[in-house]
């Protein structure tokens, strides 16, 4: 089994130390004050989330997997790839739809994730439950890097999710160039996109009744407290999503309580925060199809199908380069 599984590491082994203090830095001493939302997702975060994906509110999930089961036939006989890789993997439990599709005709899975235990865990779970696959994982990160595998083509690269929401116009536009440049002539990009929808939807889905979102949004600041040896008080800041209309995204964001100082002895930094005074977590832009058609094509992809559920909230978008 193991045979069939790899594991290569792009990473530097203190890559995500020295970004968390290089993004919490910048974040902190900046205004508004920010922090990426890549920083939730430790054990209890990623965990927080899976149960988050299960909520009534959150539609995201439940609609993207509608779309793969009706349409993964369709994805995989317009794309004709023998490898599938997939950034952001994290436990590829959605992939096993898209696996299912390929095969037989697929030789290779290839996750990307900054993860070294999930690509791990996933990885000889995979291998061990379809024979003739083979696992190349690896562990990098594609803000910074991104390369597809050495592997049979055609490769179809897989960003699911709506983690391409967490990303502003200038972001997009980088990353989209950066996927435009390492794609083959016959390969192609299988992307995840949020759609525009009213606003109380949005709004239940990044503020639940049960408050699981608000301990996941408020997790962060345990994790800068065991990474950077901060003092956050968690219970000093409320939970708040909220609808930015003229950038049409969802806003996470923390309030202040009350005015404190917060101690990051690590990076020896003292960060004040007034009373009411917001630090927004994540973004998470919606979508408009002509636009993000049109954002494609300005770095060079173009968009052969675009799939919705029957609800229209989510949409998956097949596009190859030229």
């Amino acid at each position: 089994m193991t045979d069939r599984f790899t594991l290569t590491r792009r990473l530097a082994h203190d890559h995500l130390a020295r970004t968390l203090r290089a993004d919490v830095t910048a974040g902190l001493t900046g205004t508004p004050k920010t922090l990426p939302p890549k920083w939730f997702y430790d054990a209890r975060g990623s965990a927080l989330f899976d149960e988050i994906t299960r909520l009534p509110e959150y539609y995201l999930t439940r609609a993207e997997r509608e779309i793969l089961t009706a349409h993964c036939a369709e994805i995989a006989a317009l794309s004709g790839a023998r490898t599938l890789a997939e950034l952001g993997s994290g436990s590829s439990e959605k992939t096993r739809l898209l696996l299912d599709a390929l095969a037989p005709a697929l030789h290779t899975y290839a996750p990307l994730d900054v993860s070294p235990s999930a690509l791990r865990e996933a990885g000889q779970a995979l291998v061990r439950d379809y024979p003739g696959l083979t696992v190349a994982a690896t562990v990098a990160d594609f803000e910074t890097s991104l390369e597809l595998p050495d592997t049979p083509g055609p490769h179809l690269l897989a960003f699911l999710g709506s983690t391409v929401g967490n990303l502003d116009a200038a972001q997009r536009a980088a990353f989209f160039t950066s996927v435009r440049g390492a794609l083959g002539e016959r390969d192609a990009l299988l992307l995840g996109a949020d759609l525009v929808k009213d606003t109380p939807t949005l709004h239940r889905a990044y503020d639940d009744e049960r408050g699981v979102t608000a301990e996941f949004n408020k997790n962060v600041l345990l994790v800068l407290n065991r990474e950077l040896d901060a003092d956050f008080d968690p219970g000093a800041f409320t939970h708040r999503a909220v609808w930015n209309a003229a950038e049409e995204r969802v806003e996470m964001h923390l309030r202040s309580a009350a005015a404190q100082q917060v101690k990051i002895p690590a990076l020896d930094l003292l960060v004040a925060f007034e009373a009411g005074e917001d630090l927004r977590t994540e973004i998470s832009v919606k979508f408009r199809p002509g636009a993000l058609i049109g954002e494609l094509a300005a770095a060079g992809l173009t968009v052969h199908r675009w799939w919705t559920d029957p609800g229209e909230r989510f949409a998956l978008l097949l596009a190859f380069p030229g």
